[in-house]
């Protein structure tokens, strides 16, 4: 674990470093030896493995397969169509008539200006 968090030192005092740097060419050079550090260090190698096994792994797998059962369930599609008719409701009802008129009227008056 030490070995890890002295990498992670490391990269961090190339990453300020850089930031802190002078000249473009020579930060530019910095930047892209911090990213292949990272890239090629035994925690960056980990974490991508890490993160390969959760996309690909069985978890993963059956994540997805779960959220795509529930996005083609027909409690979704319901649920969708549901709220599609009620602001359609909203819409063409009194009230969302006022409320158009409303904000219609506001918008245009000349009354209302930012004194800020």
């Amino acid at each position: 674990m030490a070995g890890l968090e002295q990498q992670a030192r490391d990269w961090w005092a190339k990453l300020v470093g850089w930031l802190r740097g002078g000249q473009r060419t020579d930060a530019g050079r910095k930047a892209r030896a911090a990213l292949q550090d990272i890239r090629t260090s035994d925690t960056g190698r980990k974490a991508e493995a890490a993160l390969r096994d959760l996309r690909e792994g069985e978890t993963g797998r059956k994540a997805k397969a779960a959220l795509q059962d529930l996005r083609d369930s027909d409690v979704v599609g319901k649920a969708r169509d549901t709220a599609r008719d009620a602001l359609r409701d909203l819409r063409d009802s009194d009230a969302g008539r006022k409320a158009k008129a409303a904000i219609r009227d506001l918008r245009d008056s000349p009354g209302i200006s930012d004194k800020s």
